[in-house]
């Protein structure tokens, strides 16, 4: 059996991606290539993937994301991963391409992979912050854009929320700025942009089917768990450490690179408005922030010749979280079923003990 955690390399199952447009998943992409690149899975992959519109940016794009998964006829569990909700960190819509053609290409050979997108569907974003990354390739003075495009409230000449300080979670408590020009501006109150409300709406409406939510960022090679703010505990912590060292170890095994695993004030910085703490809040148990290469040497700015290293480490990661929650979930059902038919089988067998002893 192939080693899930181990990344195939990319031997063009599908002529899209080598010889059709010669598509590189190991360079950064702007937008309407990505947009292209999204149509053609759809078209490629009938049955197994298709494109969810479900928001608008500010600037009046279109928000989507792909949905993968095999068609059971039954209501599925969901894994959530969005990359690019800041702008610069270009090798984070990077990673969620080479996330998608990774399980595209696994799941027909590898019955593991194929038994959980039975299970589960999966909901990739591949650019959240449309208007912001489409900024960032205007020229070279706009690379490092990290918010959206919205403009300032009035009085303010500045463009811009940080969308991962807008979201309903513990809004603007710390780790954020009400300057309206600084990179951590939260906006005029929580869930101001419409990219971070079409998230919310989304994940809301189905907040009972996701079992995982990954969101994707660069740079300082990190594991992030529940809560930014130092004075809130998440109730499955232990669990959510424990996990996320087992992601780490994975992503070592690779390219034996080190990644950091903790909450963000006990390894970064505090913060509030996060989308992985808002994610958490409603109930989704297990969500984490990557931070993906490097720790400082070219930081937002990573070279194309570490987009496949990268990559490649970051999907043992992942998948060690999403095969957790696939096997917590599917296997102890499982589990918990046939231990209900065993008391079921015993009681039966006592009642007719009784019956025959006549104590009934």
């Amino acid at each position: 059996m192939t080693d899930l955690r181990r990344p195939l390399p990319l031997m063009c199952p599908i002529y899209f991606v080598c010889n059709r447009v010669g598509y590189d998943y190991y360079k950064y992409h702007p937008m309407p290539e990505i947009t292209n690149w999204m149509t053609q899975m759809e078209k490629d992959y009938p049955g197994v993937v298709s494109i969810v519109n479900y928001g608008k940016s500010y600037e009046g794009r279109t928000i989507s994301l792909l949905k993968i998964g095999l068609n059971t006829g039954e209501k599925k569990k969901a894994i959530w991963m969005d990359c690019g909700i800041h702008a610069r960190e270009w090798i984070a819509p990077a990673f969620c391409q080479y996330f998608v053609s990774q399980i595209l290409q696994t799941y027909k050979t590898d019955p593991k992979m194929e038994q959980m997108m039975k299970d589960m569907d999966f909901y990739v974003t591949p650019v959240l912050n449309v208007d912001g990354y489409i900024y960032s390739w205007k020229d070279n003075t706009t690379r490092l854009w990290r918010k959206n495009r919205s403009p300032g409230p009035a009085g303010c000449d500045c463009y811009g929320t940080d969308l991962n300080r807008n979201f309903e979670a513990n809004w603007g408590t710390i780790g954020v700025s009400f300057d309206c020009c600084s990179q951590t501006y939260c906006g005029t109150k929580p869930v101001s942009e419409p990219e971070t409300q079409s998230v919310m709406n989304f994940l809301a409406s189905r907040k009972d089917d996701f079992l995982c939510f990954l969101t994707i960022h660069s740079y300082s090679q990190l594991l992030l768990i529940p809560f930014g703010h130092p004075d809130f505990t998440a109730n499955n912590y232990d669990e959510l450490m424990e996990v996320g060292l087992g992601a780490a170890e994975a992503i070592r095994k690779i390219h034996g690179m080190e990644y950091i695993v903790g909450t963000s004030p006990a390894v970064l910085y505090a913060n509030s408005g996060s989308s992985r703490d808002w994610a958490r809040m409603q109930g989704i148990p297990l969500s984490y922030t990557f931070e993906l290469r490097d720790n400082g040497t070219f930081g937002f700015e990573l070279p194309e010749d570490q987009i496949k290293p990268t990559c490649e480490e970051a999907y043992s990661g992942a998948l060690h979280i999403i095969t957790y929650t696939h096997d917590k979930t599917f296997n102890g059902a499982v589990v918990t079923a046939a231990a209900t038919l065993w008391t079921v089988l015993l009681s039966f067998e006592k009642v007719f003990v009784l019956i025959l002893l006549g104590k009934d």
